[in-house]
């Protein structure tokens, strides 16, 4: 259930990079823990964010969490789709759940790969 494909943040999100551009989202681990979503808050187009910054938040029934950053840039498209349907998250968090696409200020950095990621997950207790 963790696309090889993709980089990692320990916070439980995912990068995926195609040249300049890293599209961003949160891991199938993360929405399970929250459970159903009924809320997500993005950033706004032409936001920068520093790797690791608070860039959102996402809400569920059962919890509120923020979203961080996996790299540093500039915001250049939202997923809009989910301020009508948040729930995009839980059912597709690697497809029609991806969140934001940066443009790349840097190349990302101490980004996990899936099997690294996988043991974040497993040392959790999950």
């Amino acid at each position: 259930m963790i696309p090889e494909d993709l980089k990692y943040a320990k916070s439980h999100e995912w990068c995926k990079v195609d040249g300049d551009v890293a599209t961003v989202g949160i891991t199938h681990f993360a929405q399970e823990q929250l459970g159903d979503l009924t809320f997500v808050e993005l950033p706004e187009v032409g936001d920068t964010f520093e790797a690791g910054a608070e860039m959102g938040s996402v809400e569920s029934v059962k919890a509120a969490s923020e979203i961080y950053s996996p790299v540093a840039g500039e915001v250049v498209e939202v997923n809009e789709a989910l301020a009508d349907a948040p729930e995009k998250v839980n059912e597709d968090p690697y497809g029609a759940g991806w969140m934001i696409k940066f443009k790349l200020a840097a190349e990302p950095a101490g980004l996990l790969d899936a099997e690294a990621y996988a043991a974040v997950v497993e040392s959790e207790g999950h």
